[in-house]
């Protein structure tokens, strides 16, 4: 057992050597973040030990084996952080109020009505560019060409609808 883990050790070290910099460069263009592209790499070079039998056998591309580890560990952790709560932030002055604190199911439902709300007293040309633009999801050009409209309308109309909302809203 102390000599296959020793060969793991020594497979680890050649494999950091030839290969950390494309597993790092390959991570933070992932993850957009230097710090969890370090963290992704070292999690790949642990399962590298782990693994060291699989990289030894001579078959198969031992970098492509790192960079597809690399790339799953990056998905795992972005699938864990979509079902995982929000975090609220604790600041000096306690917590932060940025975001619902997790399981106020309650005060999110409370909200979608209030829009809702406001949404139907809204006149309809200003609801129908709210709808296409931030509930849709299109972007002001392609609101333009959904609505048959100059693409000038649609901006004026968005900012007059997003004044009206605020004054709904406040009320």
């Amino acid at each position: 057992m102390t000599s296959r883990r020793t060969g793991a050790d020594a497979l680890v070290r050649q494999l950091y050597t030839e290969h950390v910099g494309a597993i790092l460069a390959h991570t933070t263009s992932l993850t957009r973040d230097r710090a969890a592209a370090e963290d992704v790499t070292q999690e790949t070079l642990v399962r590298a030990w782990q693994h060291s039998e699989a990289l030894s056998n001579g078959q198969g591309s031992v970098r492509g084996w790192l960079l597809t580890t690399a790339t799953n560990i990056v998905i795992d952790l972005s699938r864990r952080r979509k079902v995982r709560p929000h975090e609220v932030s604790i600041t000096p002055d306690g917590p932060s109020h940025e975001a619902p604190a997790p399981g106020d199911h309650a005060r999110s439902v409370v909200d979608g009505v209030t829009v809702r709300e406001a949404l139907v007293r809204l006149r309809p040309e200003h609801r129908e560019v709210l709808v296409e633009v931030y509930l849709r999801g299109s972007s002001m050009a392609e609101a333009a060409d959904t609505l048959d409209l100059p693409i000038g309308t649609v901006k004026s109309r968005s900012t007059s609808a997003r004044r009206a909302m605020r004054e709904l809203l406040a009320n």
